[in-house]
């Protein structure tokens, strides 16, 4: 595993594939966080207590920095589809699985979820969105809009203008 400078990782975390984990700096992540695929952690971000991630070897999350991931929030990256394809669960040899959904859940700069939401495979929270808490997304998001509800539809649009200034403060150059 990689991991930056200025990295906090409690004791009572659990990265199953660190293999094929990257953190960068300015990062905490905090007590009861597990994950069971790739990740991609950039600067300063900060992952709650109790946040789960699945999806298995072939499942990815990616956060690309400035990021803040609730409480009681859960990433999944990949899931059975649960139809008559085949059978399904973690433990069904591969020849009798049925279809599956694989594909990265990505968290793009400045992008939020708030406390026990859930980001299901292929979903990408654009640059500056936020989840509202106990909110179900489903795909993709507009650029700094605020989505709220199951599933998770936008209900405004953020201005950005102190957020960046701030970022640049940072070291933030895009």
């Amino acid at each position: 595993m990689k991991i930056g400078e200025n990295v906090y990782i409690s004791d009572n975390v659990e990265i199953k594939r660190q293999h094929l984990c990257e953190i960068g700096n300015n990062v905490a992540i905090d007590s009861g966080f597990y994950c069971t695929t790739a990740l991609v952690v950039g600067n300063y971000v900060h992952i709650s207590p109790h946040v789960t991630c699945i999806g298995g070897k072939d499942g990815k999350f990616i956060l690309k920095g400035f990021n803040n991931l609730m409480s009681g929030s859960r990433i999944i990256c990949a899931s059975d589809r649960f139809d008559d394809s085949g059978l399904f669960g973690a433990m069904i040899p591969d020849e009798l699985k049925g279809r599956q959904i694989i594909e990265p859940v990505i968290m793009e700069e400045f992008s939020n979820v708030g406390t026990n939401s859930i980001m299901m495979p292929g979903s990408i929270l654009r640059k500056g969105s936020l989840l509202c808490l106990n909110s179900v997304l489903f795909g993709d998001t507009e650029e700094w809009g605020v989505y709220k509800g199951n599933p998770a539809k936008l209900v405004k649009k953020i201005n950005p203008e102190k957020i960046l200034l701030n970022a640049k403060k940072l070291g933030y150059k895009k």
